[in-house]
């Protein structure tokens, strides 16, 4: 006898019933009522010609024959929904796209640019990873990377995204401010420093400054925290232009006199160069090369 596709909302009544050992339970599981579940029951039993449950006044136990068709549907079902479960989230994770990047560049630039992608692209999720170790860009890794850097990295392909400048910032509020006028009084300020490759010692001598005791009083691993440390009056900051312009605009950072000085490594789109790009990912790759660069 072939399994015709009438014969399926019956078998999902039954196996429900089967498992519940109860009508109630499986039609509320179901979205029925106990009668339509027993109808369903029943007009299996009729079908087959043989007897599913038998009935008493404390419920319904599984007949032999009903225990054999139970354990065989409770099985298909639960293969159709593997793989039914298997398909859905592998159409997840192909509308999903894996980003690293540094977190100062995520929480000033990034961020505020996502909206515009967002609007273009509503079925694609993201998750962005700020980790400050570098990605694994194995099978399991991401799927796109924003780096600072001189735009070579064995086995990823990069893309020139934007470059990079810096030069000092403070807030309008830090002590002293008033009075500085030119480059070499800004040594006089609490000088905030990050791990970045450049540093104070490089923009004093691209500003002409020399012989200048240079005392970086406050040092942070994440740039967002010396802007932000800055921005609290704690000293001069060295800003990266790419990265302190929402400061810059909302008044809590002014920039101090001196030279803007070219940043030797600027930032890059990066994936590796064995694997090729999902839709998705090439649908946000596409986007960061055309994204409007302040």
């Amino acid at each position: 006898m072939a399994l015709r596709a009438d014969w399926l909302p019956a078998l999902a009544a039954f196996e429900a019933a089967a498992r519940h050992q109860n009508f109630a339970h499986a039609a509320e599981e179901l979205h029925l009522t106990a009668s339509a579940v027993s109808h369903h029951v029943r007009k299996l039993e009729s079908r087959l010609g043989v007897s599913l449950f038998q009935r008493h006044a404390r419920g319904v136990a599984l007949t032999p024959q009903g225990r054999q068709l139970a354990d065989a549907a409770g099985t298909a079902l639960a293969d159709v929904d593997g793989v039914l479960r298997s398909l859905r989230l592998a159409r997840e994770e192909r509308d999903r796209v894996r980003i690293t990047t540094l977190h100062s560049l995520a929480y000033t630039w990034l961020l505020p640019r996502l909206p515009e992608f967002a609007h273009a692209h509503p079925h694609i999720q993201l998750s962005v990873d700020t980790e400050i170790a570098l990605a694994r860009f194995d099978d399991s890794g991401p799927d796109l990377g924003i780096r600072h850097g001189a735009g070579h990295w064995p086995g990823l392909t990069s893309h020139f995204l934007m470059a990079d400048a810096l030069f000092p910032v403070t807030s309008p509020r830090t002590p002293g401010v008033e009075a500085i006028a030119e480059p070499a009084q800004i040594a006089e300020l609490p000088l905030i420093a990050d791990h970045a490759r450049q540093g104070w010692h490089d923009w004093f001598r691209a500003a002409g400054v020399h012989g200048r005791k240079l005392e970086e009083r406050y040092t942070f691993s994440d740039t967002t925290d010396a802007l932000m440390a800055a921005a609290h009056g704690l000293g001069a900051a060295l800003a990266r232009e790419q990265i302190v312009v929402p400061y810059l605009r909302s008044g809590q950072l002014m920039r101090l006199p001196g030279p803007k000085m070219t940043a030797r490594w600027s930032y890059y789109a990066i994936y590796p160069a064995h694997r090729r790009l999902r839709p998705a990912a090439r649908a946000f790759l596409d986007w960061l090369l055309a994204v409007e660069k302040d």
